[in-house]
C-alpha cells in the first residue's frame, strides 16, 4: 500500500477512538469487517493537526471502472464534520469549505453512491459539485429511559401481537443462541420471497465476530414450548443508537407475533446501553408501516450520487425502462 493511503487510515483510526459522535457505521472497525482492510479509503480535512472533516469510502471496480459506496449490512456512510459553535452563517461558511475539500479529495470515479447518516442535513456544497440527492427515511425511537412510555407509542396492534406471542403462544426470546440458529431464520424470510441472501454468510460470520469481540451485538430469538424457533433480530449499537441489522423468521409460524415480540425485547435491552433506537428504515410499504407502529419518529437522511461515467448512465436508463416495464 502506499504511504499516503497508510497515513489516511491510520490517523482516521485514532479518530475513531477519540471521537464519539461518529458513527458505528463510519467506524475504522466496522469497515475492516464489512469492506476488508485494505477495500476502504477516507478523505480528511485537517486545521493544523487537528482533522476537521471525514468520509470514508468503499473501492470496487467493475468493467475497468471505480466505483465508491459502501458495504453490505452498512445503513450510511457519507461525510462527517467536527461540532463548531458560533453563529450559523459562520458555522455554514466553515461546512461548505470542509465538504468542497473532502470532494476535491475524491479518486476519478465512474460512480459515487452513499447513504449519508441522518444527522448530516448539509449536502448543498455536494450539489454545486454536480452530485444528486434522493431523501429517504428510517423510523427512530430517540427516548428509551420510559419504558411504560414507550410502551404506551406503540400501536394497538402491535401490543396485541406482542400479548398474543407470549400468553397464547408462550414464546419466550432468547438471547442465548448462536449466530447459526439465527441465519437459519433469516435465509427463511429471503427464501420466502423467492430472493437471494444481499450478502453471503461467510461476510456475516466475519463482521459478527467483530461485533462480539466489542460486545456491540445482540441476537434475540423467539422459541415456543415445544423448541420450535419463530422469528429472530440482531441488533448492533454504540453509544450513541442501536440499529437493526437483520431479521428472520419461519413462515409456517408468522402469525404468532414472534416478530414484535423480539422487536419490543430488543428496544428494551437497548435501552440499557444506548441512546436510541434505530429501525434502519425502509422504502418498502409494508415494513415502513411495521416500523411506524413502534412509535418512532420519522427520519430523512440523504442518498447522495454522481456518475460521471457516460456507460453507467446508460445501464441505469436501462434498468429503469426495464422496471418500469415490468410493473
Amino acid at each position: 500500500m502506499e504511504a499516503n493511503w497508510c497515513d489516511r487510515i491510520d490517523k482516521y483510526r485514532a479518530l475513531c477512538t477519540q471521537e464519539s459522535s461518529i458513527p458505528l457505521f463510519s467506524q475504522a472497525w466496522w469497515l475492516d469487517a464489512t469492506a476488508g482492510e485494505g477495500n476502504w479509503d477516507v478523505a480528511l480535512v485537517h486545521k493544523g493537526d487537528i482533522i476537521v472533516a471525514a468520509m470514508p469510502y468503499v473501492q470496487r471496480k467493475r468493467y475497468g471502472l471505480l466505483l465508491l459506496g459502501q458495504p453490505a449490512l452498512t445503513q450510511s456512510l457519507g461525510p462527517w464534520l467536527r461540532e463548531t459553535t458560533g453563529k450559523s452563517a459562520t458555522q455554514l461558511a466553515q461546512q461548505k469549505d470542509w465538504l468542497q475539500a473532502l470532494i476535491a479529495q475524491l479518486p476519478p470515479f465512474a460512480q459515487y453512491t452513499q447513504n449519508w447518516h441522518w444527522q448530516m442535513g448539509n449536502w448543498l456544497p455536494f450539489y454545486w459539485a454536480g452530485f444528486k440527492q434522493t431523501t429517504r427515511y428510517t423510523y427512530i425511537l430517540d427516548a428509551l429511559n420510559d419504558e411504560q412510555l414507550l410502551w404506551q407509542g406503540l400501536q394497538e396492534n402491535i401490543r396485541r401481537e406482542i400479548k398474543k406471542a407470549s400468553d397464547r403462544f408462550k414464546l419466550r426470546v432468547r438471547e442465548d443462541l448462536a449466530l447459526e440458529d439465527f441465519l437459519v431464520l433469516n435465509r427463511m424470510t429471503f427464501a420466502r420471497q423467492d430472493m437471494a441472501l444481499p450478502y453471503n454468510e461467510s461476510f456475516v460470520r466475519r463482521l459478527d465476530q467483530a461485533c462480539a469481540t466489542r460486545q456491540a451485538r445482540k441476537i434475540f430469538i423467539a422459541e415456543d414450548e415445544q423448541g420450535n424457533r419463530h422469528a429472530g433480530a440482531y441488533i448492533v449499537w454504540d453509544g450513541n443508537s442501536a440499529y437493526y441489522l437483520m431479521g428472520g423468521g419461519d413462515p409456517k409460524l408468522r402469525n404468532s407475533g414472534a416478530t414484535s415480540l423480539c422487536m419490543w425485547e430488543a428496544i428494551k435491552f437497548a435501552a440499557t446501553v444506548t441512546q436510541r433506537f434505530d429501525f434502519e428504515g425502509s422504502m418498502l410499504e409494508p415494513v415502513e408501516r411495521f416500523f411506524r407502529a413502534f412509535g418512532a419518529q420519522q427520519t430523512p437522511y440523504f442518498t447522495v450520487s454522481k456518475t460521471p461515467s457516460r456507460a453507467l448512465k446508460i445501464v441505469h436508463v436501462l434498468r429503469e425502462l426495464k422496471r418500469d416495464w415490468n410493473k
